[in-house]
């Protein structure tokens, strides 16, 4: 009699613990999947300041973010962007930024960001920056590598006019492909 006891309690533990380990399994398959659709990080893109064409006074220059190979991570339509070494020019979003959809980049796609400011002032009122600064949307990785959000470049635009009545860079939204202007 003593035997059937040891025999059912036996059983029993196999059965949590099988049960047990199946659970810890099929949580684990699903832990470890791979998002879709995930912000970008700054360790995923090479980025870029490019120059735009200028016209009448009006000044524009592109950030261009580039997928690496392998990569693929998504931009949402309006990141910040500081300028350092121009205390006096306002940084901006360009409305349309605000409702502007999210982009994917992978492997090689780029998507950019129009930069926008005047130029024509005299020496006296306009300033150069040192470095241009974009904060990627995210830090980790799905693989859990972790970056710095800030992604610095150096500002090799010339001057932005720093008057009461010019003194501001419009930053666009992010849009698929290279830059247009």
């Amino acid at each position: 009699m003593t035997t059937r006891p040891s025999i059912r309690r036996t059983v029993t533990v196999l059965a949590v613990t099988g049960a047990a380990a199946s659970a810890v399994v099929a949580g684990a398959g699903a832990a470890s999947a791979m998002p879709t659709d995930f912000n970008c990080t700054s360790g995923q893109v090479d980025t870029t300041l490019v120059a735009g064409d200028p016209g009448a006074g009006q000044r524009y220059a592109s950030l261009v973010f580039t997928a690496k190979p392998g990569e693929s991570c998504t931009l949402p339509g309006a990141l910040p962007v500081t300028l350092t070494g121009a205390d006096g020019v306002t940084v901006s979003p360009d409305p349309a930024a605000a409702d502007a959809p999210a982009v994917t980049v992978a492997d090689g796609a780029p998507a950019s960001m129009l930069l926008h400011w005047t130029g024509i002032e005299a020496p006296e009122n306009q300033v150069s920056p040192t470095s241009v600064t974009v904060t990627a949307p995210a830090t980790t990785t799905p693989r859990g590598d972790t970056f710095d959000p800030a992604i610095t470049l150096p500002w090799n635009q010339g001057a932005l006019d720093d008057s009461a009545e010019a003194h501001n860079l419009t930053v666009g939204p992010v849009t698929a492909g290279a830059p247009t202007a």
